[in-house]
């Protein structure tokens, strides 16, 4: 089989250069911006610095308050992810199954999927409005008066349930397709040899499945950590007070509304080594359990 080349060095070079530029203009020098910050003590309106070594991590450590951000940003991350990826892969399992009007039922639930963060979280604040949203009516009849923005579990809840609704149809993407790919003379042989539809299901099509899932659960990880700053943003009105907020919303918040830059960096940083942290953890210990075909 003849494979492709380039006759010099330079060209492949010279077309991974945009690329890289994008990454190290966007990503690797913002980063290191961010470190070198997290050791200054900043002035907001930028007439100075002052270095201060470790103090702004030190702070971090001893403040009850980001602790207990950082708890939740753990819960908060755990729920979205779980059920976000529970309910896509149920949702394409029965995708799977459909006959008629597959088409329309697929559509249906990817629409979800070209709605921005903000306008899902401005979504769920129409649901739980204090005085017509349906979601509030609901609480209601069963005895409970859900306030968004005021009330901790119910906000909480507010964008455990947004951020769940926003990310199911990109995993039901990638479950359906994961599910379509399998063989049909395996699902054939996984049907004589077993007839209980949950047992084939346990047996053959979820260990089948697991290189897709293992890639959604990164891919979920990450949205729970970052993507749902629009989503708690909107959900929280502006006003985060004593309402819920994750890690990367209180590095918004400190920074720009309250002109910590030093504190903010040094708050990313813990981030970004936490989620790199995470993301090796899953390559090194979860992979070996994942098995491709």
């Amino acid at each position: 089989m003849k494979r492709a080349g380039f006759t010099t060095h330079w060209l492949p070079i010279l077309l991974l250069m945009p690329q890289l530029s994008i990454i190290i203009v966007f990503f690797y020098w913002p980063a290191a911006e961010a470190v070198q910050s997290s050791f200054y003590l900043e002035d907001p309106f930028g007439f100075g610095s002052t270095f201060v070594g470790l103090e702004n991590y030190t702070d971090l450590a001893g403040n009850a308050e980001y602790r207990r951000i950082a708890w939740f940003t753990v819960i908060f991350t755990a729920l979205v992810t779980f059920f976000s990826l529970a309910l896509a892969l149920l949702l394409a399992v029965k995708a799977d199954k459909v006959i008629r009007g597959a088409r329309s039922y697929r559509t249906l639930i990817m629409w979800v999927y070209a709605v921005a963060p903000p306008v899902a979280g401005f979504v769920g604040v129409m649901l739980f409005n204090q005085s017509w949203g349906p979601l509030t009516r609901a609480f209601q009849s069963l005895g409970h008066d859900f306030v968004l923005g005021v009330n901790y579990s119910d906000t909480a809840f507010a964008m455990v349930l947004v951020s769940v609704w926003k990310q199911v149809p990109v995993n039901f993407i990638f479950f359906l397709s994961g599910l379509q790919s399998i063989p049909k003379s395996v699902r054939e042989a996984a049907l004589i040899d077993n007839r209980s539809a949950s047992g084939r299901f346990w047996d053959v099509t979820f260990p089948l499945l697991a290189p897709t899932g293992f890639f959604l659960l990164i891919i979920n990880i990450t949205y729970a950590l970052f993507d749902t700053f629009g989503v708690i943003d909107t959900l929280v009105k502006g006003e985060p007070g004593n309402n819920p907020m994750t890690l990367v919303y209180k590095v918004y918040v400190d920074g720009f509304r309250g002109n910590d830059l030093g504190g903010s960096s040094a708050q990313s940083v813990i981030l970004m080594v936490l989620v790199l942290a995470l993301t090796v953890f899953q390559f090194r210990l979860v992979e070996r359990r994942i098995h491709y075909t």
